[in-house]
């Protein structure tokens, strides 16, 4: 375990000295703080929001992976979906990167278990595509994670695909936390909005 927090720590550090704010190249993109993810993980663990190595994982919006890249040494598989394809593009040199840094301190390598994919997460037939591919379909899902940006639209997804019972995080929460039908809000810290779905 001391490795393994150890290693996160690194990742977490190593994404966010390269972030991408509201004054990115493209004027718009912005990038997940994953120190936050990480000073909250051994909580969502005792509250067993993750179960390391049989939760599955996936983030809608994933832009160069980093919040997969974190979550895949936790979890059973780590999937994104990201639109934007320069965005994507980007995962594999910086994922490279990552293991050329931690493998100099002798850390693992992230596990052979991110499958990203190119796609519109509203679009349904992306996720049969990545049943395909993982054998692992939406409803199987149970840890969902995006930015702040169309969150109402992804939560009616999930009140209609998602099991009962799976987790949504909501990164870039403020002080006003949103009420989400079908969904319990669970209070865990602020920036992160964590809610469980109540209905199937």
């Amino acid at each position: 375990m001391q490795i393994l927090k150890k290693t996160l720590f690194k990742v977490a550090s190593f994404y966010d000295k390269r972030k991408v704010g509201e004054n990115g190249r493209f004027g718009f993109r912005r990038s997940s703080e994953l120190m936050l993810l990480y000073n909250i993980l051994d909580v969502m663990i005792k509250k067993e929001i993750i179960l390391p190595k049989k939760s599955v994982f996936m983030d809608l919006g994933c832009a160069d992976g980093r919040v997969n890249v974190f979550f895949s040494y936790i979890t059973k598989a780590s999937i994104g979906i990201e639109i934007d394809e320069w965005s994507l593009e980007e995962y594999e040199p910086l994922l490279a990167n990552l293991i050329t840094t931690i493998k100099a301190e002798n850390l693992p390598a992230p596990p052979n278990n991110i499958y990203l994919f190119k796609g519109d997460v509203l679009d349904l037939s992306i996720y049969g595509k990545i049943k395909e591919k993982t054998g692992y379909g939406i409803e199987d899902v149970d840890l969902f994670y995006t930015y702040l940006f169309m969150y109402e639209e992804i939560a009616e997804l999930l009140r209609n695909k998602a099991k009962k019972g799976a987790f949504f995080l909501i990164y870039g929460i403020g002080d006003i936390v949103p009420r989400l039908e079908g969904f319990k809000y669970i209070k865990l810290c602020k920036g992160i909005g964590i809610y469980q779905k109540v209905k199937r």
